[in-house]
């Protein structure tokens, strides 16, 4: 099998990276460039200290905030109408994974205009796109480094996968020490996320040997590492990897691809608004128990690097230690069932065949070591609830 590999052209890793985005924009030629980001970041003075940065590199920025989470392809129009006036060059992503879904998106918009729906899976965008430039906040989405952008459609609540190199960043600058300041419930949600990108990676169908080997390093550091942060959100040590985990894992799965967990996971957020590492942290451990047995020997890989089994434990007894080892993460994280996070019973089970049809159709499923039938993803959207 002939793997097609894509990553940015340009990777700053490690702290003070932020410091160098102006002379990243420069060296690529760019001038104009939007800086997306939201209204958290934006009060906090992180924005502006990171357009000072730029003007410093001879760049003439323009400000964008009004990001919003799980973007909608209503909250792109004042978006793009600002990059339309700016005459910009280029999109720079600053936030968590909403604001660099948000500029991917832009920079494709700003360029081939139409629609969101236009460009949802199974459609390739290859591109002409404007440049983006990321930096993550939260160590998590990994979507510095991949090539899919999630857009919520407003009038059918889809949350849309729109994959392809157009949506690729170009250059992406991870620092660190810009997730000192995440609460320890954003950085629980966003670590499981990680995990579930490593993970999905390493079992998916499209599963390769350079994927294999971003995927097993970032099971491995988040096995380490998790627990630490979501304990002590200044242990720098701990800050540090899973941020560098968090892009490999991304790495991984831009590679390869996830599976079911995250396909599963999107209308979760779609209907009910739950940020997407929360929801793929509900899923996590039943989905892996559903998916077992069609990839024990993966799972199994999965379980060592955790540290979950040990080296002697045959793959039938490490991929059942995977399960368990899931399930005392998430508990050790607080992770909330549908319930206790406050979702109603009956809309919940409402919308479960519409959930069902629309994780199915968004293609995650197809790569998961066993595909499953309409019926049972509404089975496993029904087990998890309480």
């Amino acid at each position: 099998m002939v793997a097609s590999l894509s990553l940015p052209r340009i990777l700053r890793v490690g702290g003070g990276a932020v410091g160098e985005l102006g002379d990243v924009v420069a060296g690529l030629g760019l001038r104009r460039p939007l800086l997306v980001t939201d209204a958290f970041l934006a009060g906090t003075g992180a924005a502006e200290r990171l357009m000072a940065t730029l003007r410093d590199a001879g760049v003439q920025p323009c400000l964008f905030a009004g990001t919003v989470p799980d973007p909608t392809t209503d909250s792109l129009d004042a978006g793009l109408t600002v990059l339309r006036e700016h005459g910009a060059d280029s999109v720079i992503g600053f936030g968590g994974g909403s604001p660099m879904d948000t500029a991917k998106a832009l920079g494709l918009l700003g360029v081939q205009g139409g629609r969101m729906r236009d460009y949802k899976a199974p459609h390739t965008n290859l591109g002409p796109a404007l440049p983006v430039i990321a930096v993550p906040t939260t160590a998590g989405s990994g979507s510095e480094a991949t090539q899919f952008t999630i857009i919520t459609d407003s009038a059918t609540d889809e949350k849309m996968l729109c994959p392809g190199p157009a949506f690729l960043p170009v250059a992406a600058v991870v620092d660190f020490e810009l997730t000192l300041s995440m609460p320890s419930r954003l950085t629980a949600d966003t670590g499981v996320d990680a995990l579930t990108h490593a993970v999905e990676a390493y079992v998916s169908r499209k599963a390769n040997p350079f994927s294999d080997g971003l995927a097993l390093n970032a099971i491995r550091t988040i096995g380490h590492h998790l627990r630490r942060v979501y304990a002590d959100g200044g242990d720098l040590g701990a800050r540090e990897a899973m941020m560098l985990a968090a892009t490999q894992a991304g790495i991984a799965f831009s590679n390869s691809s996830v599976a079911l967990v995250h396909g599963m996971s999107r209308p979760i957020g779609a209907h009910f608004h739950v940020a997407h590492g929360l929801s793929n942290a509900m899923l996590f451990p039943a989905v892996t128990a559903f998916s077992v047995p069609a990839a024990e020997s993966r799972y199994a890989d999965c379980a060592r690097a955790l540290e979950a089994a040990a080296d002697g434990d045959s793959d039938a007894l490490a991929a059942g230690k995977l399960v368990e080892a899931l399930r005392a993460l998430c508990q050790d994280l607080e992770v909330p069932t549908p319930q206790a996070h406050g979702i109603d019973k009956d809309e919940w089970f409402r919308l479960l065949p519409l959930m069902a049809e629309q994780a199915l159709a968004s293609g995650s499923p197809a790569n998961n070591p066993v595909v499953p039938t309409v019926d049972e993803i509404q089975d496993l959207y029904a087990q998890i609830y309480a």
